[in-house]
């Protein structure tokens, strides 16, 4: 598979390792020889991605409580974005598929995808060790793009309220301070407030994305990570 391992980066020493990985198991199921699937691949590579990923954030978002680290990791290697990830490399051009799978769409399937995916990080991980695993998950999945994303939809009011809970007597509170431009693109600015006092300002297209900039402002300036 030399165009795959050259879009991630990788050489595989056993190249029936990559095979597997890439074996759905309708295509094992229809082989006239002896193959095995990648689903115990996938289970192993799961495990691998999740302490990869676990090992990142905890080191590079120091500030965060265990329950915002949990809620990124899952953002990460949740489906959805596994899928997406695997689009990236375009692995669905290499899937090993049953004729039943392949006449169905099973090469952008998001199931099927997601745990190739997953199967290939085991791959690596057992052809490679963990430091060749390593290299390619901090690659494809936590890129500054893709940590970038995972933090822009985080919901800043929500972790500001969490934060401020600690203190039962205390309480947020948002306020629109200014609107301007015409109807179809305005631009608000709201500030937040704890106990009368601002704590931070943003502005947003709507009044819930300047809510938001203004939680992310009073949260940094709490000294929490954002």
């Amino acid at each position: 598979m030399p165009n795959l391992e050259e879009t991630i980066g990788y050489q595989f020493n056993d190249n029936k390792l990559l095979e597997q990985a890439l074996s759905h198991s309708s295509y094992a199921n229809e082989s006239k020889e002896t193959r095995s699937s990648n689903e115990r691949l996938e289970f192993l590579g799961d495990s691998v991605l999740s302490l990869v990923v676990s090992q990142y954030i905890f080191e590079h978002f120091r500030k965060l409580p265990e329950g915002e680290l949990t809620k990124m990791r899952a953002s990460l290697v949740c489906e959805k974005a596994l899928h997406k990830f695997a689009v990236q490399i375009n692995l669905g051009a290499h899937m090993l598929l049953g004729k039943g799978e392949e006449n169905t769409g099973g090469r952008e399937r998001v199931s099927i995808l997601a745990d190739a995916f997953e199967a290939l990080i085991a791959a690596i991980f057992i052809d490679g060790g963990m430091n060749a695993a390593r290299d390619f998950i901090h690659e494809v999945v936590l890129s500054k793009e893709n940590l970038n994303k995972v933090q822009d939809s985080r919901d800043y009011k929500t972790i500001l309220q969490e934060i401020v809970q600690k203190n039962p007597e205390e309480r947020v509170e948002y306020k629109l301070i200014s609107q301007t431009g015409p109807d179809h693109n305005k631009l608000f600015s709201v500030g937040v407030f704890l106990n009368s006092n601002i704590i931070g300002s943003g502005k947003g297209r709507s009044k819930k994305q300047a809510e938001q900039m203004a939680a992310k402002e009073a949260i940094a300036l709490m000294g929490y990570e954002t």
